[in-house]
């Protein structure tokens, strides 16, 4: 009888450790979502036309999609930075700051910053989605619509050495969380159209509150406050549940996609008001994964791997997480004339230009390239992989 509760007594502690183990690895699992309702409080109400204030329509969707992901998403903690009508700091810069810091503080994997658009133009309309970098127009400071409505948000790149320092950091955030900002917004652009929205192109800008975020960040304009149907959407109720289960459908496809469960395909080709969005991004996220190339391998158009230098520098020009044929139409005229080196993330082949002995020798043809690709820039390679 002894025996026979001792084996119990263990059966039971096997069963209890099991639990325990597979409890940690749920643990594990778990992703953090930071929702960020833009503006707050008297002193930052956003956009306000027709008596509606920005602030009020981007907590409203942020406290719907955090009530979605809590519901579908068992294994996502969100993270609010407001849940009421509050500032977050006594100056701009403080109110950004402290997004950011909880956004890091809470460890986060994702952080989603909603907002209301606006343009002189009252017939603009469509939903956008920015991630951190600089744009042609922007550094010119004619980025009308969005220059305007956010130009207390964005890094002052007329001191030589932040901007420095700021594109130091553009360039390394290739490395880290770049190509992930980018896929969860042309995810997000993706459901945008998939639920009937006017789909604009996804942007790179200067935002303050981006560059500080320590994790994949996206800032996405829910639509035109100074469009009136689109306002009157915005401020609806049914508008308002509607960009939630939009934003929503997105967070899930992309955890599903880092998971490799996801079925869903993110598309450039989305209904957009300004075509060809991302003509000349640094990142191509597409259909299907193919198996893995054998390691130690730089991938050409052949069937064969092409044995490149040992160790040396390039020009990556995209990212995608299948390999492509160097004929392929995505790299225009640098058709047959591109590598693919294996580096880290979910868009683990980067397809690069040339060989360089030293990282100078390559800089001196990044300008010539990005006149093709915008956002090309100099990487590191080693026996056919990409070295941080």
């Amino acid at each position: 009888m002894k025996h026979i509760l001792c084996c119990i007594v263990l059966l039971f502690a096997g069963i209890c450790e099991s639990a325990q183990v597979v409890a940690k690895e749920v643990a594990a699992r778990q992703r953090v979502v930071v929702i960020d309702a833009g503006h707050g409080g008297k002193a930052y109400p956003g956009a306000v036309y027709g008596g509606v204030k920005e602030k009020d329509i981007n907590l409203a969707v942020a406290l719907k999609l955090g009530t979605l992901i809590e519901k579908e998403l068992p294994n996502a903690k969100v993270v609010y930075t407001r849940k009421t009508d509050t500032a977050l700091g006594q100056s701009l810069n403080e109110d950004l700051s402290a997004r950011a810091n909880i956004a890091n503080k809470a460890e986060g994997d994702l952080f989603i910053s909603i907002h209301a658009n606006a343009a002189k133009n009252t017939s603009v309309k469509g939903a956008e989605t920015l991630i951190m970098g600089e744009s042609e127009k922007e550094t010119r400071y004619n980025e009308d619509a969005l220059y305007d409505n956010h130009k207390d948000e964005l890094i002052d790149m007329s001191d030589e050495n932040t901007a420095a320092m700021v594109r130091a950091y553009i360039q390394n955030l290739q490395f880290t969380y770049g190509e992930y900002s980018e896929m969860m917004a042309r995810i997000m652009q993706s459901h945008y159209g998939k639920g009937g929205r006017t789909v604009r192109k996804v942007k790179r800008q200067l935002l303050k509150v981006l560059y500080a975020t320590d994790m994949p960040s996206v800032l996405t304009e829910l639509g035109f406050m100074t469009n009136k149907s689109e306002l009157a959407y915005m401020k609806s109720e049914k508008g308002q549940n509607e960009l939630a289960r939009m934003l929503c459908n997105a967070v899930k496809e992309y955890f599903a996609h880092l998971d490799g469960t996801a079925s869903a395909v993110v598309s450039d080709n989305v209904v957009a008001e300004e075509p060809a969005p991302i003509a000349e991004e640094s990142v191509a996220v597409v259909k299907e994964k193919e198996a893995e190339p054998a390691k130690q391998e730089v991938v050409t158009d052949k069937t064969e791997a092409v044995e490149a230098s040992a160790e040396g520098y390039a020009i990556q020009l995209l990212a995608s997480d299948k390999r492509l044929k160097a004929s392929d139409a995505q790299f225009k005229t640098y058709r047959g004339k591109v590598k693919c080196y294996e580096g880290s993330g979910v868009l683990k082949y980067k397809y690069c230009y040339g060989e360089f002995a030293t990282r100078a020798e390559a800089q001196k043809n990044v300008a010539a390239v990005r006149n093709v690709f915008k956002d090309a820039f100099v990487i590191h390679f080693s026996e056919g992989k990409i070295v941080k």
